[in-house]
């Protein structure tokens, strides 16, 4: 029995003369102190069970009983298992103060910065503790006003995070996703065209990709290009060539011909006038989207102003023709029948809409403006209106907009969105334009001319 007791007691001693050796050579680089005494033991391979040190983190776990282990504290063996430190601590040596912060349940060292949505936070020193400081973003994305929509019935749409915004605070937003800056006050009051026609006759749905399917523009993808003055411009002229020509002249005309080339008082992919816009189509023209096609950046304008497609370098259509698609003066349309009106007879519309930071979230339904807006940041972004409809909802009857806007077919409701119509919810009935498209008469004499003199409004 005593032999017995004597073996184990040489096994117990071996292993421990080992764990010790393996120590030694750890305790040359990790000075001893408090860390399992400040951290507390764990019974098993605990990530939470570990102290930071020397850029690095030591363990106080049931791992440390192996040999040879070169990650375990140094005061594992005297606080964990009770035997004394094999190395004395000298009497000088004062314990390293380990710093760390807790971060959504994860610790980081001092100095490390993660980073939260659009903000960034960093483990920092705030008198004797450390803890994380985070910059205070608005972001384009909000959980709350995600979490808030989704949840109470009320707001009648409903709101998803989009990955590509994630990240991205509201001014990054509002700086590359919108880009319509305002007319000038006289363009605002400009008197909108008067139109003849029975409202009762007006139907209660009407959806132009339906009505003339092969002649739109599909939705585009604007990036991180604040462009939706130049792409919507181009995108209705577009429409209405094809529409206005009974499908002889259909095209996709270039929405970088306006961002290269429309210069003069213009801001390119920081922004831009509609006005000014439709004024330079009509003066210049435009040329197709094959001949100078859409990047989300400003690139050096390659298209001959004075040129027709052919000066350009562009390949001729089909139909024959030279010269670059030229539009009438524009005109404003002035309220919710008349825009419906137009929409029925000659096609898509251009509208800008006052942008909150809750309409970056809508995932589909029919938008209006929340009372959980969280920043006054506002911006106008340029769209389409290519149709409208009613929906019952829990508020009752609820009269739409049908929009096209420009941040791809993953956004929205494969790249559109429906709006309150009749109420100039985020003011998108409030500057209403169209242009009619010059088509060649010589070669499309059938092609009806515009019906009324105040047509001839111009947007200069």
């Amino acid at each position: 029995m005593c032999s017995r007791n004597w073996l184990i007691a040489l096994i117990t001693f071996v292993a421990f003369s080992a764990v010790v050796s393996a120590q030694r050579g750890y305790y040359d680089d990790l000075p001893p102190g408090p860390y399992c005494a400040l951290k507390g033991c764990c019974p098993g391979r605990l990530d939470e069970c570990s102290a930071p040190i020397l850029g690095t983190l030591c363990y106080c776990d049931d791992f440390c009983n192996q040999t040879n282990v070169m990650d375990c504290c140094p005061d594992y063996w005297s606080h964990c298992r009770g035997i004394p430190d094999p190395i004395p601590v000298p009497t000088t040596f004062k314990p390293p103060e380990i710093r760390a912060c807790t971060y959504q349940g994860k610790t980081y060292t001092f100095g490390e910065t993660v980073k939260n949505n659009c903000n960034l936070c960093k483990c920092e020193q705030i008198g004797n503790t450390v803890e994380f400081l985070c910059e205070r973003n608005h972001c384009m994305i909000n959980e709350l006003i995600v979490g808030t929509v989704n949840r109470e019935r009320k707001y009648g749409w409903t709101a998803t995070n989009y990955s590509k915004f994630w990240g991205k605070s509201l001014d990054e937003g509002i700086a590359t996703k919108l880009g319509t800056l305002q007319p000038e006050r006289f363009v605002r009051n400009m008197n909108p065209v008067k139109k003849i026609y029975n409202p009762n006759d007006l139907p209660r749905q009407f959806d132009a990709y339906r009505e003339w399917p092969n002649y739109l523009s599909p939705i585009q993808e604007q990036g991180d290009c604040a462009s939706s003055w130049a792409i919507s411009t181009a995108a209705v002229a577009s429409d209405r060539f094809g529409i206005v020509s009974k499908g002889q002249e259909t095209v996709r005309l270039s929405a970088q011909n306006l961002i290269s080339c429309d210069i003069r008082g213009q801001q390119s992919c920081k922004g831009g006038y509609l006005d000014k816009a439709w004024a330079y189509i009509k003066r210049y023209g435009l040329v197709d989207e094959d001949c100078f096609p859409y990047v989300d950046h400003d690139v050096l304008c390659i298209i001959d102003q004075y040129g027709d497609l052919a000066t350009s370098s562009c390949t001729l259509p089909p139909n024959g023709r030279r010269s670059k698609y030229v539009v009438a003066p524009a005109y404003r349309l002035g309220n919710e029948t008349d825009i419906m009106f137009e929409i029925l007879k000659s096609g898509p519309v251009q509208a800008t809409m006052l942008v909150h930071n809750d309409f970056f979230s809508y995932a589909g339904g029919i938008y209006e403006k929340t009372d959980i807006v969280e920043s006054r940041r506002t911006g106008f972004l340029s769209v389409r209106i290519v149709g409208w409809g009613e929906e019952y909802t829990h508020k009752g009857q609820l009269k739409y907009w049908k929009v096209a806007n420009s941040w791809g077919t993953d956004w929205g409701e494969d790249g559109f969105f429906r709006i309150v119509r009749g109420r100039d919810e985020s003011e998108i009935e409030s500057f209403v334009i169209a242009a009619w498209p010059e088509i060649e008469r010589k070669r499309y004499p059938s092609i009806p001319v515009p019906l009324t003199p105040e047509y001839n409004l111009q947007l200069e």
